[in-house]
């Protein structure tokens, strides 16, 4: 039976569940209906690039999709499945809208729990007002909100994830990065956390880049490419580096005696410094204006813990890559082995990872294996 057939059992699993029920079944029937347009609508990209009749601008873009899907899998060690192999024309710019929530004197993003994807610290609507309108909920409840468009998401291998004219026009980095970065979720998945997650399927989308790149260029592509994506990096790098460095002083701020009040302005205070020194790398950057959008709106602790997710653990998970000599299906296979780990010993092993002081890498590296075998 087709995973498509499978979708009403799928809704009705879903509807079960008691997570986010006191918001009724609309947000379940808004995420079943939404997908379901998209398998709807989803037309086959070799077809299209066959058919006269397409732009030749997609057609384009869908070839450099495909060849870019079948790498994932030939050098990536991804799936190798029917994801990103079909097109799906939408007429908005994000396929989802998703809403990040925190109180005002935490880092930690509230989580809502589903049966099927565990736990997760946001959520997502087809429908940006949808979206708004939850995240005013969320205000009205004392947290802090906000709400950030997305361009793919992944269904964690249940179905087969199309090709979105949301990220399929984009530059031909970025293209590979949210394929690759997607298609890791379907090779590892741990439910209930979603640093672990994010931070894994963002250190494949590097690596994955990395390579692209270098086949693209072995193969007569333009080197500039390959810089372009340094020099991306190592803004992000900055960028990351600005927004831990304001996390830290947060953190040591929330977590001190001071009264309520004073820790307010105290977190207001750090949020003008965090601007002010945005400001200043912008202008070492020679006026490089990337970041300016997430500024733009007014800040909150939802929006650092936000990156917090997607982030923190890149470095225990490269240097997991380089401890597998580079090997990306070993890197896989031991992902998956931190992610059978008990949560204090996988912490302490993402800590040994990431070269953090008192934790043997060797012991970790055992543990993990033994956890493996089980």
């Amino acid at each position: 039976m087709t995973r498509g057939r499978w979708l009403p059992l799928l809704l009705a699993t879903l509807l079960s569940g008691c997570a986010a029920w006191d918001d009724g079944p609309r947000y379940w029937w808004q995420s079943a209906a939404g997908h379901l347009d998209l398998i709807r609508r989803a037309e086959p990209a070799a077809a299209l690039i066959a058919d006269p009749a397409t732009d030749q601008r997609l057609r384009e873009r869908l070839r450099l999709a495909l060849e870019i899907r079948a790498f994932a899998s030939r050098e990536l060690a991804l799936p190798d499945n029917d994801s990103y192999t079909r097109y799906v024309a939408l007429d908005r710019p994000f396929v989802v809208w998703n809403v990040f929530a925190a109180p005002p004197l935490s880092l930690k993003l509230r989580q809502w729990c589903f049966p099927v994807a565990g736990c997760v610290a946001y959520r997502g609507y087809f429908d940006q007002d949808d979206a708004e309108a939850f995240a005013e909920r969320l205000r009205a409840d004392g947290y802090e909100a906000f709400v950030t468009g997305v361009p793919a998401y992944s269904t964690l291998g249940w179905f087969s994830d199309p090709l979105l004219s949301t990220f399929v026009n984009r530059h031909e980095v970025e293209l590979a990065r949210l394929v690759f970065h997607e298609l890791a979720h379907q090779r590892v998945y741990l439910k209930g956390d979603s640093t672990f997650n994010e931070s894994y399927a963002t250190a494949v989308e590097r690596a994955g880049v990395e390579r692209w790149l270098e086949t693209r260029i072995a193969a007569g592509g333009d080197p500039a490419l390959r810089e372009a994506w340094r020099q991306h990096s190592a803004r992000r790098a900055d960028f990351l580096a600005l927004l831990r460095r304001h996390r830290e002083s947060l953190e040591r701020l929330f977590a001190s005696a001071l009264p309520e009040a004073d820790k307010r302005a105290g977190r207001d205070a750090v949020f003008d410094a965090l601007r002010a020194d945005y400001a200043a790398l912008r202008e070492r950057w020679g006026g490089f204006a990337g970041y300016d959008r997430w500024f733009a709106r007014p800040l909150t602790t939802a929006h650092l813990a936000s990156v917090a997710a997607y982030n923190d653990l890149v470095p225990a998970f490269s240097a997991l890559l380089a401890r597998e000599g580079g090997n990306l299906s070993r890197f896989h296979d031991a992902a998956s082995a931190l992610a059978k780990l008990s949560a204090p010993e996988r912490a302490q092993a993402l800590a040994g990872l990431a070269g953090e002081p008192g934790v043997a890498p060797g012991k970790i590296a055992a543990t993990a294996a033994t956890t493996a075998e089980r």
